[in-house]
């Protein structure tokens, strides 16, 4: 079984923001597979289905970004899901422009708060972790502002075919194994 959580906070006011870029490919697998995301437990909203023959629990941390790790340690540790094998992070890279998709089977936390949450509640750095690039903010502008802010124009686009890549990124880890995937998809 995978646990495959996209990194985001909850609420309308965070919808479509770039630090909702994790959560956003959850709801695109959710939709593409037919996993609904009802369950409200180890403070997360998820789901359970198959995807390419393999069951997984699609989930969104409820716990905003920096705390991620708060729902997904206990949720693997219940249901005695591998970190280092079955889990699958997806979050948002301000280090990466728009339009850029990165998988890496093990690395730091390199600045982003919910990566370190995870890390600091699994106690390892080796799961699996998809980033999408979200561009860095410009000059003088306000780091919070920029991951808070949502993404407009030709970058949109961009980011919403990065998700989707995302996702198959993920069906691809799943069927095909991470370094496949990994060949397949970085860009």
């Amino acid at each position: 079984m995978y646990v495959i959580a996209g990194l985001g906070n909850p609420g309308k006011k965070y919808e479509h923001t770039r630090h909702n870029a994790g959560f956003d490919t959850i709801d695109i697998l959710s939709e593409r597979f037919g996993i609904p995301l009802r369950r409200h437990l180890f403070r997360g909203l998820y789901g359970k289905g198959v995807i390419e023959g393999e069951k997984v629990i699609l989930l969104k941390p409820q716990t905003y970004m920096n705390n991620s790790g708060e729902s997904i340690a206990p949720l693997c540790r219940h249901y005695r899901v591998p970190v280092e094998s079955q889990l699958i992070v997806i979050s948002d890279d301000i280090s990466m422009d728009v339009g850029r998709l990165r998988t890496r089977k093990s690395g730091s936390a390199g600045g982003h708060n919910g990566l370190k949450s995870i890390i600091e509640r699994t106690g390892t750095d080796g799961f699996i972790r998809i980033k999408i690039g979200v561009g860095d903010r410009k000059a003088g502008d306000d780091l919070v502002e920029h991951v808070l802010g949502r993404v407009t124009g030709e970058d949109a686009v961009k980011l919403k075919e990065m998700q989707e890549r995302a996702a198959d990124t993920v069906v691809s880890i799943i069927t095909e194994g991470v370094d496949k995937a990994i060949n397949r998809f970085n860009c």
